[in-house]
């Protein structure tokens, strides 16, 4: 069986295409001309070189059986806020429409635990709930919902769908790095004297992979799958990283107001004036709320992995400095 992925470079993607090629698959991945193809090295993967936005993108398709549109656009900047709609919501409304012209049979689609939105007060919460998107916390948030509804659109239409919807995976291969990766990175570097009082879901990224894959095997066309493992507070990870590196973790919290201010100075002031801002506005709002949920339907229905989030710590730590993240 031939499988075309989008984000293939990425981290997630990344450990999908390592899955698919263990398991058998053939895999054709699309990656743009300019993308680092790093995590691919040495794989043996057909690269296509496109974009999700282009026309012709359902030529590429015309062999494969399987689609993983794993691609996105993560920004938490005001100014990307185009960008996000441009390839998120657009990208996966052309990336649809290619597969459904080309005859591919099933489709994976990654949205994100930032669709669903977020309880009440810290309460996990699973995929029933969906908080109204104008409550949803900046573009990023708001893109992969609407993304979601063109998939939900895409089913009722009569495309065989299956959406996932990963939280916050860690490990091995995070390039960029991903958020949860910065946390990571800032505390081997030592730049975290303080912390946030926040939550969220944590998940071994070779969990998320997995994920996929059943999801593709098992999963209820027009469904979503939460791919999610442990609730942790920034508090408790950060001890579980203290206890791999021996290195101290941070004792004193962050009051609100100060990133917030940071973040507004950066954005407002300093970026319209050429500087390169540190901190999201977007990122400071999102830390002010408890970002937990429930992935027992996917453990449940696909057999999804819930693998320790040690380990998965442990592999990332690794990863970083033996990649040269960390001095």
């Amino acid at each position: 069986m031939q499988v075309f992925v989008t984000g293939g470079t990425g981290f997630v993607g990344s450990h999908v295409v390592r899955l698919l090629l263990q398991q058998g698959y053939q895999v054709k991945a699309l990656v743009r001309p300019n993308s680092n193809l790093g995590n691919l090295q040495g794989l043996n993967v057909e690269i296509v070189k496109g974009n999700l936005n282009h026309p012709e993108l359902w030529r590429q398709m015309l062999d494969c059986n399987y689609l993983f549109h794993v691609a996105a656009h993560y920004s938490l900047w005001q100014k990307d806020r185009d960008l996000l709609y441009r390839h998120n919501v657009e990208g996966t409304e052309n990336v649809l429409n290619a597969a459904q012209k080309a005859g591919i049979e099933r489709t994976v689609y990654t949205s994100s635990v930032a669709a669903i939105g977020v309880g009440a007060s810290g309460q996990a919460v699973d995929e029933t709930h969906q908080s109204p998107v104008e409550k949803l916390m900046g573009d990023y948030k708001k893109s992969k919902f609407l993304a979601e509804q063109v998939a939900i659109k895409a089913v009722a239409n009569g495309q065989d769908i299956v959406i996932v919807n990963p939280s916050s995976p860690i490990g091995s291969l995070d390039i960029k790095p991903t958020p949860t990766g910065e946390i990571i990175l800032r505390f081997l570097r030592r730049q975290m004297p303080a912390y946030v009082n926040t939550g969220l879901n944590f998940i071994d990224v070779r969990d998320v992979a997995w994920g996929h894959l059943l999801a593709l095997q098992k999963g209820k066309t027009g469904d979503r799958y939460i791919l999610g493992h442990q609730n942790l507070s920034l508090k408790q990870l950060l001890e579980q990283l203290a206890d791999i590196t021996g290195m101290p973790a941070p004792q004193r919290t962050v009051p609100y107001w100060l990133p917030f201010g940071v973040a507004w100075i950066d954005e407002k002031i300093l970026a319209p004036l050429g500087k390169t801002p540190s901190v999201p506005l977007d990122g400071v709002r999102m830390a002010q709320q408890t970002m937990y949920y429930d992935a027992s339907k996917a453990v449940k229905e696909l057999g999804l992995p819930q693998s320790p989030i040690n380990v998965a710590l442990k592999e990332a730590v690794n990863w970083f400095v033996a990649n040269g993240y960390v001095d």
